[in-house]
């Protein structure tokens, strides 16, 4: 479903100019769920939002993508669009302040012509267990977790194949956490979603995914099975710091990883 290769991302111009992904390349196959991982400023949502388009006009980018077939250029199709969609970090900054679930859940079927709106508004809201009266509250009157529900319903919405997920827990309490992950994974598992997940958070991904790249300085320096994970035999020794600072605070570790931070 996804086949990035030799993906390079530049900010800027020159000396002054920032290289923020180099060469990264990797395959996920439909229906499988993949993890970037990495510490803040490796280039992760870097990556998620080259492959949506999103940085075309504020970045230089080569490199070839190919997405459900087909080879991605500087602009996407609507049909992409419709096909892949994203689910940001923030559920508050996500979600338009003054519009109410129904008109956020609505506007993308209206944007991609889709019949009996108001009929998909309420599955949407249902699938992610929210009852149908959540239709006419604003974002601040929910909560966290609910507001990030709300935000999986909004990329629900057009029926896609493809969801990219830029640290859709992070923000949340730890209990949300779980909630909104056993909501993902059990959406892939009855749509046949495929997945790229973006995250700090080891034990996400090795909830998650069935692979992953590890993202270090704008590259990825490993990639690996969650089985490696799991089984903590990471090769490149940044994942095997990266691996043994997720296990709790480890004073050594976290100085390791520091010092590599330009």
């Amino acid at each position: 479903m996804i086949d990035v290769d030799a993906l390079n991302v530049r900010f800027g111009h020159g000396t002054r100019g920032v290289h923020a992904v180099k060469d990264v390349s990797f395959k996920v196959n439909k229906g499988e769920s993949f993890g970037l991982v990495g510490e803040s400023g490796s280039g992760k949502s870097t990556v998620l939002r080259a492959i949506t388009g999103l940085l075309h006009h504020v970045a230089h980018i080569n490199g070839n993508m190919t997405v459900a077939g087909e080879d991605q250029g500087h602009k996407r199709s609507q049909r992409f669009r419709r096909r892949v969609q994203m689910v940001f970090q923030d559920p508050y900054g996500s979600l338009h302040p003054r519009h109410t679930v129904y008109q956020i859940l609505s506007e993308p079927a209206r944007i991609h012509k889709m019949g009996n709106i108001d009929s998909r508004v309420l599955r949407r809201l249902e699938e992610v267990g929210l009852d149908a009266s959540f239709r006419f509250r604003y974002p601040h009157q929910i909560s966290g977790g609910q507001r990030q529900r709300v935000a999986v319903a909004r990329a629900l919405i057009t029926e896609p194949d493809i969801v990219l997920l830029d640290e859709p827990t992070s923000a949340l309490d730890v209990s949300v956490q779980a909630e909104v992950l056993n909501l993902l994974t059990r959406l892939q598992r009855e749509r046949e979603l495929t997945y790229v997940l973006v995250s700090h958070n080891l034990a996400v991904v090795g909830h998650m995914c069935e692979g992953l790249a590890v993202m270090q300085h704008g590259e990825v320096v490993e990639t690996m099975t969650v089985d490696q994970l799991r089984d903590n035999t990471p090769t490149h020794p940044y994942t095997k710091r990266l691996l043994r600072a997720s296990l709790g605070y480890d004073r050594s570790a976290l100085e390791s990883l520091e010092e590599e931070t330009p």
